[in-house]
């Protein structure tokens, strides 16, 4: 399991011969100049309680904290932001904690994908206009991992990243919950008429039993884990539980870090490479991760000037074996993955597929932070000679209905869909598939291809986690159980089953999904990654012709924003303006206050 980061090692660091003065401190630029200016940041500083040799001359830290009473997975952030003040403190710094937009995946509606660039657009913009040197980085539940990634990378202040850490292993009538995963599966049952009233409300009030994220191999888990492969948390951090011990030792060692990152100038640009991103991408495969991480680590790779594709993604999939053992492939917890070792266990043992080279965040490369780490339930985490699935688990798909390409993950669907062809069944939103899904009436069978239109980046608004498309009831009863479903969606990492998303272009803008109807015929070949529509080019071509877009989503407000400036699935989703080829156009060039304080 994990161990704790040397503590003589941090002060090797310090000692380093390149270690900066006070007076290049960033915030120095703020209080430390004898004039009218530094006299207003003093002076309301003094008002909070402050005396000026408590900060002047220290690195001053932002704690990005994404804690809120309505995210159920950062409950207990209130405590984590003590210690990480506790670590800043003891190392020399000063701590400042600074909220931000919190995206509660379970509540934000439509969907917390839809604000992710809002949170990164908020990490940049604060660490920009306050005197900051330094973040910590406060996240765990999906979208808030990428989001506070995009906005530091954009900024480029040394930073680094608190995992929020999975929640306890879920537990109904002597059964193992796991978020969501099991959420999906007994919504099922009940839908089919196998569960009672009486057992759903049981398992509801067991699947999450403690602060954290989802246990399962959701998003959360897998963003955690990709960020401590790219190098970006102290070692061992991501698989910590939240309710263990150790994380709370862990919030306060990452506050200690960042101070002697700050007197070491190590920024994210220091540490982020292609290597470091292909290991993040081969972590994620290993782990048979959530198919988000593909839109949000091209999208983390693009604000730091690297064209990660999902071709690469395919590539990477095609030779890494699934070693991790954690449902929704597998079959055990987050909780249980800790015990057996972790993720340096993991790293480890996927030997050479992992660039041990390329630094992080605590001054050692990851090959020596990975050393000697073991595995202590090869069941949970397997050897590579024994791996949960040899390849493949994940795929990335082309063809006639998805140009710019479409995800599946095969490790977690029913092998003998792995190649199908069936006629399609065509919901034109997703309030129409909640209308007719379970209708007798619903011209479906077994081998029905069921697509859902307009729910991408733009459509739905903002590619909410529909592309799990239920089973029609009738077919339910029958015991199906999985079926081939198509969508521009995305799905919960925590969930399972044939489905094919993140299709692009996406229909709302005129993506071939748009031109799909009833009785079409479509062809899976995942063994290909061939999505293919059985229509003839002349009849694609007058369907087209006759398309007519739809009224655009949103009349005001961040909304219009985000439709006209988001970009598709295959590129991440980050706003057009937002990438790294703007930074060096000069949005990320100002430094420091630029005007006048008021002074009141």
């Amino acid at each position: 399991m994990v161990t704790l980061p040397n503590s003589q090692h941090f002060e090797d660091i310090q000692l380093s011969s390149n270690r900066k003065t006070p007076e290049q401190l960033r915030s120095y630029r703020w209080y430390g100049v004898n004039d009218l200016r530094s006299f207003g940041h003093r002076s309301r500083t003094a008002q909070m309680g402050y005396a000026s040799q408590e900060y002047l001359g220290k690195p001053v830290i932002a704690i990005v904290n994404t804690w809120s009473e309505i995210n159920s997975c950062h409950t207990h952030f209130k405590q984590r932001v003590e210690e990480v003040k506790r670590g800043i403190w003891q190392a020399g710094g000063f701590p400042v904690e600074m909220p931000v937009m919190t995206l509660a995946e379970p509540f934000q509606k439509p969907t917390t994908m839809l604000y992710r660039n809002f949170l990164a657009m908020e990490t940049e913009e604060l660490l920009r206009s306050y005197p900051f040197d330094g973040c910590v980085l406060m996240g765990g539940c999906d979208k808030t991992t990428p989001g506070l990634l995009m906005g530091a990378i954009s900024m480029d202040l040394p930073a680094i990243y608190l995992p929020a850490g999975p929640m306890l292993s879920g537990n109904w009538n002597g059964r193992t919950l796991g978020s969501g995963s099991d959420t999906w599966k007994y919504w099922a049952e009940l839908r089919a008429g196998n569960l009672t009233e009486t057992e759903w409300k049981g398992i509801e009030n067991g699947i999450a039993r403690s602060p954290g994220h989802c246990m399962t191999m959701g998003t959360a888990s897998t963003m955690t884990s990709a960020t401590e492969a790219l190098g970006l948390t102290l070692p061992g951090f991501s698989s910590i539980p939240a309710a263990d011990s150790r994380h709370a030792q862990f919030a306060a060692l990452t506050g200690q870090r960042i101070v002697e990152m700050v007197w070491q100038d190590m920024k994210p640009s220091d540490l982020l490479s292609a290597a470091s991103f292909d290991n993040a991408v081969t972590t994620v495969l290993a782990m048979s991760g959530s198919t988000n991480a593909v839109v949000h680590l091209i999208a983390v790779a693009r604000r730091a000037g690297i064209p990660l594709t999902m071709a690469r993604f395919d590539e990477l999939a095609r030779k890494t074996p699934v070693l991790g053992n954690i449902r929704p492939a597998g079959s055990y917890l987050m909780e249980d993955f800790f015990y057996a070792g972790g993720l340096p266990a993991l790293l480890a043992e996927l030997g050479e597929l992992i660039d041990g080279s390329r630094p992080t965040v605590n001054g050692k490369s990851l090959g020596e932070n990975i050393e000697g780490a073991q595995i202590f339930n090869d069941d949970v985490i397997r050897r590579r000679a024994n791996p949960l699935v040899p390849s493949g688990g994940l795929a990335v798909l082309s063809g006639n209905l998805a140009p710019d390409g479409a995800v599946i993950k095969p490790a977690a669907m029913e092998q003998h869909l792995l190649k199908h062809r069936g006629p399609a069944v065509v919901f034109k939103d997703y309030n129409d598939m909640a209308e007719r899904i379970d209708s007798d009436a619903l011209n479906v069978t077994v081998e029905s291809v069921i697509v859902l239109q307009h729910a991408g980046p733009v459509g739905a608004p903002g590619m909410p986690e529909w592309g799990q498309l239920p089973i029609p009831q009738k077919l339910l009863k029958q015991g199906v159980r999985d079926m081939v479903r198509i969508s521009d969606a995305r799905m919960s990492g925590t969930s399972y089953g044939a489905c094919v998303l993140h299709v692009a272009p996406e229909s709302f803008v005129g993506g071939p999904l748009a031109l799909v109807r009833d009785g079409d015929f479509i062809e899976l070949d995942v063994p290909n990654r061939r999505l293919h529509l059985d229509v003839s080019p002349e009849e694609l071509a007058t369907r087209r012709a006759a398309w007519v877009a739809p009224k655009p989503r949103f009349e005001r407000g961040y909304g219009v924003m985000h439709q006209i400036h988001v970009t598709q699935a295959n590129h991440g989703c980050d706003f057009d303006f937002l990438e790294e080829p703007a930074i060096e156009q000069g949005a990320g060039a100002i430094e420091g206050p630029q005007s006048e304080p008021e002074i009141h």
